[in-house]
């Protein structure tokens, strides 16, 4: 069996077409029904870091085999962004900065051919690093990592004991 997916409204209608069996005539498809197959399109939904919508954001697509940047758009006011005509293929979404950078991208999206395939494309949680830009930042590390390495857990500040002494 063959699988037709036609766009309603703001959903996806599966329809299911039987496959021609070798003694009937194939029947042409009438033009009406032919004009309501919607082509093959990506949308979806850019988010900032705590899943609210990311407005006016440059998003990108990306075909994965070539490599190279196929088309480019905003999303709207409410983080919708939409990519039309799409070829057949392996695509990622970018969110990309004002530098061209890449703030985040989609999983990888497999696109067949009369499918509209949606996904969503979140920034990732910044870690503020003021505290890191250090002078001592770089013997904090390492006394880290070599604790780390050595299985020590935790370590207490020497000092007066916490607890009395027996």
């Amino acid at each position: 069996m063959h699988r037709l997916l036609l766009f309603v409204g703001v959903g996806l209608l599966a329809v299911n077409a039987v496959t021609v069996s070798a003694q009937q005539a194939p029947q042409a498809t009438p033009p009406a029904a032919a004009a309501r197959v919607v082509s093959t399109a990506i949308q979806g939904h850019t988010l900032t870091a705590l899943s609210a919508p990311l407005p006016n954001a440059a998003v990108r697509l990306r075909d994965v085999r070539s490599g190279r940047a196929v088309d480019t758009t905003t999303s709207d006011k409410a983080g919708v962004f939409t990519f039309r005509h799409v070829e057949p293929g392996s695509y990622v979404v970018e969110l990309v900065g004002t530098d061209q950078t890449i703030l985040a991208a989609s999983q990888i999206l497999n696109v067949n051919a009369g499918e509209l395939v949606s996904t969503i494309v979140k920034l990732p949680m910044r870690i503020p690093v003021a505290g890191l830009l250090t002078k001592s930042a770089p013997a904090l590390l390492a006394v880290a990592a070599a604790a780390s390495a050595a299985g020590v857990l935790a370590s207490t500040v020497t000092g007066q004991p916490v607890s009395p002494v027996r």
